[in-house]
């Protein structure tokens, strides 16, 4: 029997394109301390396989390889980086009223050192840390 009824779905992943992909996973794993579960691999243009077939679906054939890394989140959300040789490696101006990505939030219990971290890795803290 079909219902009208919407349930909370679970989210499983996003992903982030990076300009460097071992830099990002370093600062990812070392920082946030997200679990690395594949290390960055290169994926090729080809039709052979389920993964090859998958990314030109996704991203049709203009391309002819590029990286990519899977991490996870103490919660369990997946966080897959894609970096390819080809793409622009400057991060876009900070427009958070443009469509787009604006930001994603983490949780700490130490906040202010891990702000230290984010930082010391070339992370800009937007706000001053708030209690509300």
């Amino acid at each position: 029997m079909k219902t009208d009824k919407k349930y909370p779905r679970a989210f499983s992943h996003i992903g982030l394109t990076v300009p460097d992909i071992h830099k990002a996973v370093q600062f990812y794993s070392e920082v946030m301390g997200w679990y690395v579960i594949m290390q960055p691999s290169i994926v090729k243009k080809e039709k052979e396989t389920a993964i090859g077939q998958m990314c030109i679906d996704v991203f049709g054939d203009d391309w002819e390889e590029f990286e990519i890394a899977h991490l996870a989140t103490s919660d369990g959300i997946g966080i897959e980086l894609f970096s390819f040789p080809h793409g622009v490696k400057e991060a876009p101006a900070f427009q958070p009223f443009h469509t787009g990505l604006f930001h994603f939030s983490v949780q700490d219990p130490e906040i202010e050192n891990l702000i230290e971290q984010i930082v010391a890795y070339g992370g800009k803290q937007r706000m001053p840390i708030r209690s509300y």
